[in-house]
């Protein structure tokens, strides 16, 4: 469990705390690409970090992402015109361009204008991997975005998607670290007999419901092990990568011999507010091209993170109990929802907007998120005392993948499964 203050610290994201200032010096997804398909196009509302923001591409194709209030009289940029290269407020017409300059100031005489004056709130983006991903920090201390591989894949090979979760950003986070849950929430057949429509063995997952957990601290994060009985010689063995902030890869389920040839998935659960997190899913390829029906099955708004509605609120929601369907419960889906995202949400909205981790008994299967509270306080606390997250600045350390792998109960696991960890040549990035 715990502290109250320490809970505060995890879990307050707003501009002047602790964790707030920690996040804001790393660069977050912000929306996808496709919000703001063109120049010129309808400007988008964006709020991360208890911050409300409006985000444009302007008539030359640049992206903006600007203080969602209009200097002059605060009224809402996000219902501006965006033309002529710049952001128009329809009250009094005052424009600005994606520096946040004032360009101008219609309402105003000419020898009364003061537009040199006056600038708004602007933070710097790139596009990566079909994200507009934005850094909220202080200018001097900015660095280039993470070398996520699925970020630097050729389109085609990669996708990327988010959907609403009414939570903290941090029990998102704790529940795509953790191992043990699904071996139970995500539990398809009480019987434990293979999925004959997607061919993967389930009773990898299910027959050993109590994984002995490891974790090694890393540079850039955790590489957090589930090891499981698989046969009587061996052992499955799934890593979990988590990169700090709020980074999760998700090991491959395909060919558990061997997992360097299959694709892989993973999140970023990005804080909205205190109580509200955008949960994004990516998935990777870096071996070949996914099909059309691959991308349609697994990115999209009514992919395998879906279905969504067009504010990305998924359709299974805490207003209908998720769908829950207890005649299905019963015949052997362990939770009664269907689909992993919504399962995941169930339980992690369910806890409350902010859990109160005072009133926690952690158990051994509960070691990795024991250590990222531990990392991530720490490191806001670090940041308070004046000591920079050098994580922050070293985006060659995000370029990994996860790994499943099945090992023989005497093997080596680093000599194992170390080579798999690598990511891919990292590739110059459209900025």
């Amino acid at each position: 469990m715990l502290s109250q203050e320490d809970n505060d610290i995890l879990t307050q994201v707003g501009p002047g705390t602790k964790m707030g200032e920690l996040l804001r010096r790393f660069w977050m997804p912000a929306l996808l690409e496709r919000e703001i398909p063109e120049p010129d196009s309808p400007p988008v509302k964006v709020r991360i970090l208890g911050e409300d923001l409006v985000a444009f591409k302007d008539t030359d194709g640049r992206v903006g992402i600007l203080d969602n209030f209009c200097p002059h009289r605060l009224a809402p940029m996000h219902l501006g015109r965006n033309e002529k290269c710049g952001l128009t407020c329809i009250y009094h017409g005052w424009k600005f361009d994606v520096e946040g300059n004032c360009v101008d100031m219609p309402n105003e005489t000419p020898e009364k204008e003061f537009s040199s004056k006056v600038r708004m709130k602007a933070y710097p983006s790139v596009i990566r991997g079909g994200v507009i991903w934005v850094y909220m920090g202080p200018e001097e201390k900015i660095s280039k975005p993470p070398e996520l591989e699925w970020s630097r894949l050729p389109e085609g090979q990669c996708y990327a998607t988010k959907r609403l979760q009414q939570n903290n950003w941090a029990q998102a986070v704790e529940g795509g670290i953790d191992s043990s849950h699904i071996s139970f929430l995500h539990s398809r057949n009480m019987d434990k007999q293979p999925d004959a429509d997607k061919k993967i063995p389930i009773n990898k997952y299910h027959q050993d419901g109590h994984p002995v957990v490891h974790v090694e601290e890393t540079d850039y994060g955790m590489r957090i092990g589930g090891r499981r009985k698989a046969e009587e010689d061996s052992y499955y063995w799934r890593f979990t990568q988590f990169l700090v902030p709020f980074y999760t890869m998700i090991a491959p389920v395909g060919n558990f011999e061997d997992s360097r040839n299959e694709p892989y998935n993973g999140h970023a659960w990005v804080p909205i507010d205190d109580e509200n997190t955008w949960t994004w899913s990516f998935g990777a390829n870096p071996h070949r091209a996914y099909t059309e029906q691959e991308l349609s099955d697994l990115g999209g708004d009514e992919g395998m993170w879906g279905p969504v509605d067009d504010n990305f609120r998924p359709v299974h929601n805490m207003d209908n109990n998720y769908h829950q369907d207890r005649e299905l419960q019963k015949e052997g889906n362990y939770s009664g929802i269907q689909g992993i995202p919504n399962q995941d949400a169930a339980v992690q909205e369910g806890m409350g907007p902010i859990v109160d981790r005072t009133k926690e008994h952690l158990g051994s299967a509960d070691l990795a998120i024991i250590n990222f509270r531990k990392r991530l306080i720490q490191m806001a606390k670090d940041l308070a005392d004046g000591k920079e997250p050098e994580a922050a600045n070293q985006g060659n350390w995000y370029n990994i993948r996860s790994v499943a792998i099945v090992l023989d109960k005497e093997a080596d696991v680093d000599e194992g499964a170390g080579d798999l960890f690598a990511g891919g040549e990292i590739r110059s990035a459209a900025e």
